[in-house]
């Protein structure tokens, strides 16, 4: 039941005075909706008339609550944390790094890899190689790279003049 309703039932024992008090505060409530209603209506006519959208006053509102998320004890304390965490694992990882560039060069500086290394340079010499032996494993690998893209590359068309 509304206030209304138990006014004009009148089911409670309360004095008139207040049941009239009631009615007039609830008539009052109805006409403050009313001219809310017609000032949302007056603003929505402004801001179109500015040219101002909803998508964005959304903009706007969802940059300002972005702002104040970001100014939030919580959040500071949150980024501080991810940035420190992040800091812990770029250093992890470079260690890491630095492990394994250890390994590789431990490898490259083994015997077995020398080995290797001259058998593949023995080789190539024996293949055809033009530079004599000694050089390294890398240009040994970037001479076979060249070669072996050089023999690869498609053979030109015949033209009408070859024929």
């Amino acid at each position: 039941y509304t206030w209304a309703m138990l006014f004009h039932l009148r089911l409670s024992p309360l004095p008139e005075v207040i049941w009239r008090l009631i009615s007039l505060v609830e008539e009052e409530i109805q006409t403050l909706s009313q001219v809310l209603a017609a000032k949302e209506k007056h603003l929505a006519e402004i801001k179109r008339k500015l040219g101002i959208s909803s998508l964005q006053e959304l903009k706007q509102n969802i940059a300002k609550g972005w702002q104040d998320v970001t100014a939030t004890s919580a959040y500071k304390k949150t980024s501080e944390t991810l940035t420190q965490a992040g800091q812990k694992a770029s250093a992890a990882f470079s260690s890491v790094g630095s492990v394994i560039t250890k390994k590789l060069e431990d490898v490259k500086n083994s015997p077995t890899f020398k080995s290797f290394e001259e058998k593949v340079e023995n080789l190539k010499s024996k293949v055809g190689g033009t530079k004599p032996a000694g050089g390294d494993f890398g240009e040994v690998l970037n001479s076979t790279a060249n070669a072996s893209a050089t023999a690869t590359e498609p053979l030109p068309e015949p033209t009408q003049e070859s024929l």
